[in-house]
């Protein structure tokens, strides 16, 4: 017989396949692993602590930098924390932008999910796929607040301006010839608003393709179905929420179950998984991605048609506009007063949640009515994931604690925060 040794190892935090800064320390009989202990930590930023020092506008690009994949999303929840603090409504147009957003930004974030998860697990084409697409999505976000990645475009009333009217355009370089740049450009000639139409008009046939490559791939098979099942009882009970709950087959999600903005305008189906393994959890981020997919084509139709104001006329929560602050005294003062002040917010506490790509992103905040938080907490989705690491990987090999970190798609900056 030869002699078995327990080991416990580190898993992480420089593992490419740690998704962050993530220290696992895995204790082994062999290669099975008997227990899966996370620490967190290394990427603490102090976010909730940052925002009782800045007004509550200054803290809106911090929330980019939580999940650093699905920026806007975290934006939206704090931004909806806020207005129901003030009672202000968000003018209908601006709801129908946040919307679109937020699915474009689900997208981003199950690309990136999927395309990693492939890659950690040996499937090297499926990233370069994945990250072709996001690179469209990627310039709309450039397109419409200057950032690729960190928008700061949600504001408490709305939105910070109005979709643009042209895309940015690529040109000829030592990389790119005049003919390579017309094909790429082809698409890029009307507004934003064309372009996502045409994204979307092409989007399906590109979900076909990472089908193509995985679902019935047989390396993929055997390195995801049945690895890692968590029954719908354990979902509920270690407070998953997202993906990770309705790919064991809890048909939860808040767009549906607590519909905010314009959810309950817009036609959309929730996928939901019947093992709870990594391979259904899979196949439900497939299908969000189409059903995202239509949902901004039902929004492109409507703000196509519906021009309007895209943030609250309150001036002591949203600037004025520039030609009017230039002409007007009391205007000026409004825009002084907001960008060295701050918006007062009145006493209370609220909750405030949003379905995001990982999961239920809430934030929670008590103002004692000046003008920062006086406390701010996120529920970040991730962190119940992460929490729940040594009841699923227990038992597994090591090669699939790498399919299971890769299946609940977490990302550090919102588990450390």
């Amino acid at each position: 017989m030869a002699e078995i040794r327990n080991y416990t190892i580190n898993f992480g935090p420089q593992h490419p396949s740690a998704h962050g800064v993530l220290r696992l320390v895995l204790e082994l009989d062999g290669e099975v692993v008997e227990r899966a202990d996370p620490h967190i930590g290394l990427l603490h930023r102090g976010t909730e602590k940052l925002a009782e020092t800045r007004t509550w506008i200054q803290s809106v690009p911090y929330m980019d930098r939580l999940d650093y994949v699905s920026m806007m999303c975290n934006e939206h929840a704090y931004c909806m924390a806020i207005e129901r603090l003030l009672g202000i409504e968000v003018p209908i147009r601006a709801q129908y932008i946040r919307v679109m957003f937020d699915e474009i930004t689900r997208i981003l974030n199950h690309l990136l999910g999927i395309g990693t998860h492939a890659l950690d697990i040996g499937a090297m084409t499926m990233v370069l796929y994945t990250f072709r697409e996001r690179e469209d999505l990627m310039d709309v976000y450039e397109a419409v607040s200057g950032a690729r990645m960190h928008a700061a475009y949600y504001r408490p009333g709305g939105v910070y301006r109005d979709l643009p009217d042209r895309m940015p355009q690529y040109e000829v370089n030592k990389f790119k010839n005049a003919n390579t740049v017309r094909q790429l450009n082809e698409s890029r000639q009307g507004s934003m608003l064309d372009f996502l139409e045409d994204f979307t008009n092409r989007f399906n046939g590109y979900c076909d393709d990472y089908e193509t490559l995985l679902t019935d791939n047989r390396i993929w098979k055997q390195r995801t179905v049945g690895i890692g099942v968590v029954t719908p009882e354990q979902a509920k009970a270690w407070g998953f929420t997202g993906v990770m709950l309705r790919g064991s087959g809890v048909p939860w999600d808040l767009r549906k179950k607590q519909p905010y903005e314009v959810y309950d305008q817009v036609e959309f189906d929730v996928p939901v998984g019947k093992t709870g393994d990594c391979y259904d959890r899979y196949l439900v981020r497939m299908e969000e991605m189409r059903q995202s997919n239509r949902i901004i084509k039902q929004c492109i139709e409507w703000l196509r048609k519906n021009p309007g104001p895209v943030i609250a006329d309150n001036h002591k929560v949203a600037p004025p506009p520039r030609e009017r602050m230039k002409a007007n005294m009391e205007e000026l003062i409004h825009h002084f007063k907001l960008f060295t002040e701050g918006m007062h917010v009145p006493a209370g506490e609220v909750y405030a949640a949003v379905e995001h790509p990982k999961g239920e992103f809430g934030v929670y905040a008590v103002s004692d009515g000046a003008n920062k938080p006086y406390r701010l907490k996120m529920r970040a989705p991730g962190f119940a994931h992460l929490a729940a690491m040594d009841d699923i990987a227990r038992g597994h090999m090591i090669a699939d604690v790498v399919a299971i970190i890769g299946t609940m798609d977490i990302v550090f900056g919102e588990i450390d925060r």
